[in-house]
């Protein structure tokens, strides 16, 4: 088969032709791959940076977020059979942990991660499984189901408390922080309030919903938050950026009382002023890691395929596999939403 894979411990994938995992466990199940969909994680193991040096082992197959059917299946699989659309979660959790037993696999203390841990998605096929695995609407289009998982990151992340009738601040507009102004909009955000540098994302923050873009290059973020907000801030801050700079910026502009929800994952060690912008505003912040398994799956399906929220701006770049340099080349240059390669 097709795969594309980090060959060297060193910048760069490589598409070529490696076998197909047909040797199924009792609980394996093998999946065609239709679509699947670059991540900034895909982003930083093509780079070759410090943090894919400490984890990735090649020659290994990347990617994680992938839709497709499913062709064959061990002895003991009985939640999918021979024929089902499938999309998969990111996590393989060992099920045996606290986490796994307590309703909490997304946080599985042995957890297991495609395309990091193990041989992933870009590739015709992928074996998986059954425990990841989720079945999917074949009315919900390949390109959409291909972006479930990051679409669940946005879920995730915005639904830790309730938003209706909140100003909602989103710092970061990369297609996981657009994606989550849609999940603010659908659920009863008041307004939706999105900081972001770069001109191709504000426009991607438009399209999805937001009622106000500040450029922190330009203008004061919490002044500006204020002055839209009654001058009591926003209600609930949605950090997507990864940036240091943002997220203190995001937490001067949270009214006392406010909520942080904590997606994007920063570089290196994060100093702020804890007793002023934590403790004594009296702040509630969650740390997200992943999706919810099952349940923003489950939320995740009934939005798209009820037609709730719309994917088509987020999804900038439909292309065959072999040209996934050129998806790679949009990302870095920050002219992307998602990009999905088709196998």
């Amino acid at each position: 088969m097709v795969a594309i894979v980090k060959e060297r411990r060193e910048p760069g994938l490589t598409l070529k032709r490696v076998p197909v995992p047909r040797e199924l466990g009792p609980h394996d199940v093998l999946v065609k791959v239709k679509r699947a969909s670059i991540c900034g994680t895909d982003l930083h193991i093509y780079d070759w940076d410090k943090w894919s040096q400490e984890r990735i082992r090649p020659p290994q197959i990347g990617g994680h977020e992938f839709t497709g059917e499913v062709v064959d299946i061990g002895g003991e699989v009985s939640s999918v059979s021979v024929g089902d659309s499938v999309v998969s979660e990111t996590h393989i959790p060992c099920q045996k942990c606290l986490q796994c037993k307590t309703g909490k696999m997304h946080i599985c203390k042995d957890m297991e991660i495609l395309g990091v841990h193990r041989d992933g998605v870009f590739a015709e096929y992928v074996r998986v499984p059954e425990v990841v695995l989720w079945k999917v609407d074949p009315s919900i289009p390949l390109e959409y189901a291909s972006i479930m998982e990051p679409f669940g990151n946005a879920i995730h992340t915005a639904l830790v408390t309730d938003l209706t009738g909140k100003n909602v601040l989103i710092t970061g507009a990369g297609p996981i922080g657009v994606m989550a102004v849609a999940v603010a909009k659908v659920s009863g955000a008041a307004q939706v309030i999105v900081t972001e540098i770069k001109e191709f994302r504000k426009g991607l923050a438009r399209k999805m919903g937001a009622d106000t873009i500040i450029d922190p290059r330009k203008e004061d973020v919490p002044s500006r938050v204020r002055s839209i907000t009654e001058e009591n801030g926003a209600d609930v801050f949605l950090e997507m950026s990864g940036n240091s700079t943002a997220f203190e910026q995001g937490l001067r502009s949270l009214t006392n009382g406010g909520v942080v929800s904590l997606l994007g994952v920063f570089p290196g060690d994060v100093s702020f002023d804890i007793n002023g912008l934590f403790t004594f505003k009296g702040l509630t912040m969650y740390g997200i890691t992943g999706r919810k398994m099952f349940e923003t799956w489950q939320v995740a399906t009934q939005l798209l395929k009820n037609k709730r929220i719309d994917l088509s701006p987020v999804v900038t770049h439909i292309l065959p596999a072999e040209r996934f340099e050129e998806g790679f080349d949009a990302m870095k240059k920050g002219i992307s939403g998602k990009v999905v390669l088709e196998f």
